[in-house]
């Protein structure tokens, strides 16, 4: 059953000026060790950064609660799997709301083009458990 849904989309430009201007401040504020090593492996560093922002911005919409006290950016973790296939981790504060209000597990996609990064994040409850 579908708890919740939520988009974003962000301009590649804005977060990669973020990074330029506060370096590793920004960086390790929002985003875990995991996904800092995973997105300056990649030659367009900046869209994957500005792919997991918007992911982090959908999850939170999935939430219903917004970067509110006790829920902080880096509860939310985007992972890939080998395929590529991004996948959420929650904990924290985050993991603690989607369990009050029943969801189990968030599905994410992420795109983006030369200007732009997009998210849409799915927060379900098995029905079955």
């Amino acid at each position: 059953m579908v708890i919740g849904l939520g988009t974003d989309i962000v301009e590649i430009s804005r977060i990669a000026q973020m990074i330029e201007r506060h370096g590793d401040s920004f960086l390790k504020r929002v985003y875990t060790d995991n996904e800092i090593a995973h997105c300056q492996q990649r030659k367009h560093s900046s869209e994957a950064f500005a792919g997991r922002w918007a992911a982090k911005e959908a999850v939170m919409k999935v939430l219903g609660t917004g970067f509110v006290r006790g829920i902080g950016w880096k509860d939310i973790e985007v992972i890939s799997e080998v395929s590529g296939k991004p996948v959420v981790l929650i904990s924290g504060g985050a993991g603690e709301h989607a369990e009050k209000i029943g969801i189990d597990e968030i599905l994410v996609t992420i795109s983006h083009c030369k200007a732009y990064a997009t998210a849409t994040a799915i927060g379900l409850r098995d029905d079955l458990l």
